[in-house]
């Protein structure tokens, strides 16, 4: 007796051109990606800079070169100085950051979820958004003194804010063919929050992150240089009654390079947690 053997054809997976890249999932064609890496311009920059500077274009007195910004950067690490104001604003830093999305997270998740949420929220949270929180300082000295408090609580409405309207504007953009789907299927409200909602507003809230960080440097730097003994923003106003432009400049770097590093990390969370947008491409 025979028996008949069905065999079926190999699957073939068709072959990405030679001149594509795969980031992620997603295909980028290299004729997209851009002619220089993104370090170029900064390089150019310092370059430029330095240029000025030799030239006399630029006084020392004003703004120093960056070699000897460089030389006075690495005297304050010898020193230990940069290490130590850099360890208390980390520390201020990262303590605003928690009470901040903690705050944008919770009051964007109930206000974008709930229309109680949304009417009895959103209209004073709003208000408190077009303040100048940077002009509350004098009123937060009041309030809570001159120690820790005020400069942690400028930290966390400067990431609160931006990450709400991003988290209450992505939770509203759900699909409403997705959530009328998750519904027919019999999925719960809360799997439907999870499963649908907040994949929706998880793009938004990243972009709103990364603009929280931006603000989150920018009320630093006020917050140490009010009625503060240590930290970043402490050195620079130190310096400047000095007038040591160098010792100013070198703050003023580090602040932007700790604030690239930042950014580049939640970049990086972006690529890996929407991956699955480039299946979907």
């Amino acid at each position: 007796m025979s028996t008949s053997v069905l065999t079926a054809s190999p699957r073939t997976t068709p072959r990405l051109p030679a001149d594509n890249d795969v980031v992620g999932r997603s295909v980028i064609p290299r004729s997209r990606r851009p002619p220089v890496p993104r370090w170029a311009s900064l390089v150019g920059v310092v370059v430029l800079w330095q240029l000025a500077s030799a030239a006399k274009v630029l006084s020392p007195d004003l703004l120093a070169p960056p070699s000897t910004i460089a030389t006075t950067g690495w005297r304050l690490v010898r020193s230990g100085e940069l290490g130590s104001a850099l360890l208390v604003s980390s520390g201020r830093l990262a303590l605003g950051l928690f009470l901040g999305i903690a705050a944008g997270v919770s009051l964007g998740l109930l206000s974008g979820l709930s229309r109680w949420g949304d009417a009895l929220l959103d209209p004073p949270v709003q208000a408190l958004r077009t303040l100048p929180h940077l002009g509350l300082v004098p009123l937060f000295i009041l309030w809570f003194g001159i120690d820790e408090t005020p400069k942690v609580l400028l930290i966390a409405m400067g990431v609160s804010f931006p990450l709400y309207l991003s988290i209450h504007s992505g939770v509203r953009q759900s699909d409403p063919n997705l959530l009328e789907a998750a519904r027919v299927l019999g999925f719960t409200h809360a799997q439907r929050v999870w499963h649908v909602s907040l994949p929706s507003a998880l793009p938004h809230a990243l972009v709103g992150l990364r603009q929280g960080l931006g603000m989150a440097w920018l009320s630093l730097i006020v917050a140490e240089q009010v009625n503060a003994s240590s930290g970043l923003g402490f050195m620079i106003n130190n310096a400047r009654e000095f007038l040591q432009t160098d010792v100013v400049v070198v703050g003023l770097v580090v602040y932007a390079i700790l604030g690239l590093l930042t950014d580049t990390v939640v970049r990086q969370i972006e690529r890996r947690a929407l991956s699955w947008r480039g299946t979907q491409r």
